[in-house]
This record gives structure tokens, C-alpha cells and sequence, in this order.
């Protein structure tokens, strides 16, 4: 059947001369909107907040049992990205944090002044560091704390955002479905507003080995960390799963306690302050995971069959072999370590020779790879 352009039909079809039908609308103004192929470009900005950890834009999880000193980290980690100092060795984008403390309000006020005792000078006076104390239900006063920060803040917006704890903000159950989705979407408005980090301080379940309530909240988060004390006492925190970081790091701190004043009885006001500490982090990057263990194995076996030794002007110890990577990465196809099948194998195999270098176990340069 043909039409000619009279035909009311095509008439509405023809976008060139501009006349819609009853059926159709011009188009609104919208925010979607589709990208060309050719108009996608790779963007240089810094994806981290704090480089390894703390994503500069996401959701991130921080978890563990109680008493174990979470909320003590957090907290320091924080005050370095308001101070803008390097964290542990890693760099940091600093800019202004609001800590939104849910739980031990009265607690926190000690926790600051032991920092400031003894980390600053007193001519630091003017920390970007802000401190909410009221207990919030995030999913209904999320839009109140926006405006509140928005307010204080002006058009600074802060890098991150702290909610500790989950537990102490959540209205409902953290096992509901329901319940723990409106919490992320109230957590997501935080982020989208400010284009920050959000840090939610959690407990864990029962069994301790993974963040309490639903299973929602881990397929949410762009980072998750735990953290768990060791037999010495020290705040051990492992990372498990960040963009644009390894899996399987661990950083090791102890709490040192700081006496900050006396209360009205003369008694003495003390609280505490994280210091890092290396035994601890050296005992845990011994324990691997079965797979690190099976790829440590296959770069052996890789280096004794093929591995020569590594050019001079990597001026690395005499005795160390190197293999190619794709050599090594076949090998754990063969074994069935990693699946050629898979989603990504590139990206799995990628994240198992970042979770080994993580422990210092692995060195890698110009494509090739050694045992260190």
C-alpha cells in the first residue's frame, strides 16, 4: 500500500515537517538522554575518595561486630579526608565531611577531642568536619538532612557523608525487602545530591561472617569493608569488594586511649584514637584464599617450566624468575582456576593479581610477573 505525504498518517510519521497527530505530542524536556557511540569518552577525573577504599561517589559498607572499633575507624579515616592528609600511604581527595552520629552521641564529643589532643595544633581550628547528633530515620527525614546540609554547607558540597549507625537510622526491619530498600534509596538521594561518598557503619549477623539483615544492601554498595578485632586486640579491616581497589587488602590500627579532661566529679574524660600498627597486617596477609593459594601455585609451576630471569634494569634481587602474565593466565584456565567461560575473565584474572600484590606476594611490571 502506498502513501503520499497529503495522507494524515504519514503526516504524523514525518518528522521533518514538524506536525503531530492527536496521537502523538512534541516531545518534553527530559534529563535522559541517549549518548552516540562516537560522543563516548573515557573520563580522566579521580574515582576515589580515599585511593584503594572509599570510592569519591558511591555506597560504601563498613561492617562488623560490636565493640570492635568500626566507628573509631571510620571516624579517623574521615578526619583525614577534612584534613586532606594521605591515608596510610594512599592518597586522598579531601574536601568536607558530615558525620552523622546515630548512636554514642555523647561518646563522639570525647572522640573528637582526643583526635584533636593529639593529631592537631592549636592553631587548626577550622576543621571542614560536621558533626549531626540527632538520631534520624533515614528514609523519612532524608530529604530534612539534605536541606540541613545544603543550608550549613552552602554551595560546598561535602565529599562524604556518614551514616553510623545503619541500625540506629533504619525505621522497620533490616531483614525486610522493603524496609532495607527504601533505607538505599534514601542513601542514594544523599548521594546524588551531593555527588559524595556515602559511608554506612553496620552491624554483622549472627554468624559474623557478613553484614546483618537483608542481602539488598551488598548488592547496593560500591565498596564494602569489614572489620573484626584480632587475638592482640588490634581493629583489623579487610577490604571486601571496591571499585577501583584490591580485594583482600588489610590495614591493621590499635586503639590508643587519650585522656581528654574531667567531668564536674574531677573523674577523668577518656576516649581513644586509631594508630596504625604493622604485626597484624603482616599475620593476616598470610591467610589466603584457596584461589590465591591454587594461582600462587600456577605462577610457580608457569616459572619453572618457562620463567627466565626478569631485565637488569628492573634492578630486582638475583634469583627471581619471571613469566609473561597471559602465560600465567593460561595455566590457571587449564586448572580451572579461572573460567574462559565467565562474564569477564579478563576482569577476574585482573582482581586475582591485584588481591596478590595487595599481600606483597606478586610483582608485576612491562607484562611480566614474578613471585616476590
Amino acid at each position: 500500500m502506498n502513501y503520499s505525504h497529503t495522507d494524515p498518517i504519514v503526516a504524523r510519521m514525518d518528522d521533518s515537517n514538524r506536525s503531530y497527530g492527536p496521537e502523538l505530542t512534541a516531545p518534553k524536556p527530559t534529563r535522559i538522554r541517549l549518548i552516540p557511540f562516537d560522543e563516548i569518552k573515557l573520563g580522566k577525573e579521580r574515582r576515589y575518595l580515599v585511593k584503594g577504599l572509599i570510592p569519591r561517589v558511591g555506597l560504601t559498607v563498613v561492617w562488623g561486630p560490636p565493640k570492635c572499633g568500626k566507628s573509631f575507624w571510620v571516624f579517623d579515616l574521615l578526619m583525614h579526608v577534612a584534613l586532606g592528609w594521605e591515608y596510610r600511604g594512599r592518597r586522598i581527595q579531601q574536601g568536607p565531611v558530615v558525620y552523622c552520629a546515630f548512636e554514642g552521641q555523647s561518646g563522639f564529643e570525647a572522640r573528637i577531642e582526643a583526635f584533636r589532643q593529639r593529631f592537631l595544633t592549636e592553631e587548626m581550628d577550622r576543621v571542614p568536619f560536621y558533626l549531626e547528633p540527632v538520631q534520624l530515620s533515614l528514609a523519612r527525614d532524608h530529604k530534612a538532612l539534605i536541606g540541613a546540609i545544603r543550608h550549613q554547607l552552602g554551595d560546598t558540597k561535602p565529599a562524604a557523608v556518614c551514616l553510623d549507625t545503619l541500625n540506629r537510622s533504619l525505621e522497620g526491619s533490616e531483614s525486610s525487602d522493603e524496609d532495607m530498600t527504601a533505607y538505599i534509596r534514601a542513601a542514594d538521594a544523599i548521594r546524588e545530591a551531593f555527588e559524595c561518598a556515602v559511608i554506612v557503619v553496620h552491624h554483622c549477623g549472627i554468624n559474623g561472617d557478613r553484614p546483618r539483615g537483608h542481602t539488598s544492601l551488598t548488592g547496593a554498595v560500591d565498596a564494602q569493608l569489614a572489620v573484626k578485632r584480632d587475638a592482640a586486640r588490634n581493629v583489623v579491616v579487610t577490604v571486601e569488594l571496591v571499585k577501583d581497589g584490591a580485594e583482600g587488602d588489610i590495614l591493621a590500627s590499635k586503639l590508643d586511649e587519650v585522656e581528654v579532661g574531667l567531668d564536674e566529679d574531677g573523674d577523668v574524660i577518656a576516649s581513644c584514637v586509631i594508630v596504625p600498627t604493622e604485626a597484624a597486617a603482616a599475620e593476616q596477609k598470610q591467610k589466603l584464599t584457596a584461589k590465591q593459594q591454587n594461582a600462587m601455585s600456577a605462577l610457580h609451576h608457569v616459572a619453572a617450566e618457562r620463567g627466565s630471569p626478569p631485565p637488569a634494569d628492573f634492578s630486582l634481587p638475583k634469583g627471581l624468575v619471571a613469566v609473561n602474565a597471559d602465560a600465567w593466565k593460561e595455566e590457571l584456565f587449564r586448572r580451572g582456576d579461572l573460567d574462559k567461560e565467565a562474564a569477564n575473565p579478563r576482569t577476574d584474572f585482573r582482581r586475582l593479581k591485584e588481591q596478590l600484590k595487595a599481600r606483597s606476594l606478586i610483582g608485576e611490571r612491562d607484562e611480566l610477573v614474578w613471585a616476590a
